[in-house]
């Protein structure tokens, strides 16, 4: 059994081909700019959404833990004290309520994904799994990725490269492709801005390098954070030495998750940072370009 927030069919962006892409919860690392914030705890979470507030307050009546306040008119959601029994979700008839994450055996997930094989087929896809970070349930990881295997389907595992080498190896002999994020250059700056530290990335690298396993190098690119020509020339670099990279992709900074971050009880770090422009975009694609047409 494991916990799961989305199960996305028919998706064009997770790997090559048509694919349907499974959304595990749980990750180690906290990105600033992470617009599935949901994923960031193993268990169901609840989502409050205000503006579909109908003020019955059933949910206060529902809610064994005392979670939902009423104050001054204002609805205050204790997000702290919340266990995710999803009983007052279950009870709020304006949907302002929702309980994230739901518990599925490996088997009903790949009901699911079986269920578009036809697709898979025609078009070169296959499954992929994303989080949060999937390798937070390693042994849910491995048990998906043996019966996707058994069916024959190809594999690809979205992650932030941050794997315990035991586990790494494990999960080599299952995967067809990486979806690395290559997230910041300097050691300081990645610690600040998503909490990672150490040189376990760089060993995910190599071990893949090492195995010849195929990867998809994926930059998002934060504005003001890591929109820098030496982060570019960084990446460019890594696909130079690192000939299991067969491409690099870039991942433009967008603010969609920001009302999520608010949903659940928590500020967003990047305040009211814009999206990223279609020239700004232009421009690193093409800076990156022009440095992999060099190197």
């Amino acid at each position: 059994m494991g916990i799961i927030f989305d199960i996305q069919r028919c998706s064009y962006h997770d790997g090559p081909g048509i694919r349907t892409t499974v959304f595990l919860k749980g990750c180690q690392l906290r990105c600033a700019w992470c617009h599935n914030p949901e994923s960031f705890l193993k268990r169901p979470q609840l989502q409050y959404i205000s503006r579909l507030c109908m003020d019955c307050r059933t949910c206060a009546s529902a809610c064994p833990r005392g979670v939902h306040r009423f104050e001054n008119d204002l609805h205050l959601v204790r997000f702290l004290d919340c266990s995710g029994c999803g009983l007052c979700a279950a009870s709020c008839p304006g949907q302002a309520l929702k309980l994230l994450g739901r518990e599925m055996s490996a088997s009903q997930v790949m009901e699911t994904v079986l269920r578009d094989r036809s697709f898979y087929e025609a078009s070169g896809g296959g499954v992929t799994f994303s989080g949060g970070e999937p390798t937070t349930q390693p042994e849910f990881l491995l048990k998906l990725l043996g019966l996707a295997k058994k069916e024959d389907l190809h594999t690809c595992l979205e992650t932030n490269g941050y794997i315990p080498e035991a586990l790494l190896s494990k999960l080599l002999p299952l995967t067809d492709l990486f979806l690395l994020d290559y997230k910041l250059t300097d050691a300081q700056e990645l610690y600040q801005h998503t909490g990672a530290s150490g040189g376990l990335w760089q060993n995910t690298l190599s071990t893949l390098q090492r195995w010849q396993i195929p990867v998809i190098l994926r930059l998002p690119v934060i504005p003001g954070i890591n929109d820098t020509p030496q982060h570019f020339a960084q990446a460019a670099r890594i696909k130079r030495t690192h000939p299991c990279v067969q491409k690099i992709e870039l991942m433009p900074y967008h603010s969609m998750g920001r009302a999520k971050w608010e949903q659940l009880g928590m500020r967003y770090p990047l305040g009211s940072l814009p999206d990223a422009s279609p020239d700004q975009t232009e421009g690193w694609q093409a800076f990156l370009d022009g440095l992999l047409k060099t190197s």
